[in-house]
């Protein structure tokens, strides 16, 4: 059963990373450690696991059911868990909603089906929510993928799956667009049924929340969840110059975390641990491999100049 019933999905909830040891088994302590890393941060709302920032592609379901028992164990009665379905099928994906309920789990972020990159329809994107609907009470969040990409909900089909589904109380808003974020927010939050707009646009989110999100949900809150969680009030106060100033201590971790290729946003996460102190090594699963050394360098640098790492720390590491 949830351990936070009544929870909705709003405010910051970072989605944390999963350590392994060099024999890519999870490092349980280190993850233990990292849970309570990041949740003795104030006011947050909840945290994610098994999502891409755990590498849950990479991880068997035994894998990610202990995943989730240790994050019940470590901050459950702390906070609200929030467990990614990443699934190709709907059946699988409404028997992991059901595992995760059991577990503890307090809302569900639904992955959309690979297969939508060879195109969908609106019954398809019904279907799939439908199955999970029916097989959890917990409130869904629909992550909402860039649409070129083929997983994308278009706005009519967006629009039924909250008139069809309503477990359905976000969406994690990925789309690179900023015309059609400020739609989605405006129409979504506007409903007489409010679905919240959770921001995963990290690359820009003081112009993401500006819009008006009613929160955020982001890989880098396992790394920045205390500038995250400040600047996110900031906004809610109108304090522009506050927030400004936040930003302008995120962006250079925001500038390395999201380089070319996208797809080691985590993977510079993890280094970026380390280089805290905060990760005894920063191993990620194949196909990922380990960033350059080069890398490494301008992750340190962007740490230093976003005021998060000491430049004699720094270098004593380094010597160490």
């Amino acid at each position: 059963m949830p351990r936070h019933p009544d929870f909705v999905p709003q405010g910051v909830i970072p989605a944390v990373l999963l350590p392994f040891h060099a024999d890519f088994s999870i490092d349980e302590a280190s993850f233990r450690a990292h849970l309570r890393d990041v949740a003795a941060v104030q006011r947050l709302s909840a945290i994610t696991v098994n999502a891409h920032s755990t590498e849950v592609a990479s991880c068997t379901q035994d894998e990610q059911r202990r995943v989730m028992e240790i994050a019940g164990e470590e901050v459950g009665d702390k906070l609200p868990i929030i467990h990614g379905i990443w699934a190709d099928g709907s059946l699988e994906a409404a028997r992991i909603a059901r595992r995760a309920e059991a577990g503890g789990a307090s809302a569900l972020l639904v992955f959309p089906p690979a297969p939508f990159t060879l195109g969908q329809s609106a019954e398809m994107a019904l279907a799939h929510f439908r199955i999970i609907a029916d097989a959890t009470n917990l409130p869904l969040i629909a992550f909402q993928y860039p649409l070129a990409t083929g997983q994308g909900y278009p706005a009519a089909t967006l629009e039924r799956l909250l008139d069809e589904v309503p477990t359905i109380r976000a969406i994690k808003d990925w789309t690179p667009q900023v015309a059609q974020h400020e739609s989605q927010i405006r129409a979504l939050q506007g409903r007489k049924r409010p679905v919240n707009v959770l921001s995963t646009n990290s690359a820009w989110l003081l112009s993401s929340l500006v819009l008006g999100c009613n929160g955020l949900l982001s890989g880098s809150g396992s790394v920045i969840a205390d500038l995250q969680a400040r600047l996110y009030r900031a906004v809610k106060a109108d304090d522009l110059a506050e927030a400004r100033r936040l930003n302008d201590r995120i962006l250079p971790t925001a500038r390395v975390f999201y380089a070319d290729p996208f797809v080691d946003m985590h993977n510079r996460m993890k280094e970026a641990l380390v280089l805290l102190g905060k990760l005894p090594r920063a191993v990620v699963r194949p196909p990922l491999v380990k960033i350059t050394a080069a890398e490494i360098g301008r992750i340190r640098e962007a740490l230093i100049e976003a005021e998060l790492l000491d430049v004699r720390a720094a270098l004593g590491r380094d010597a160490a």
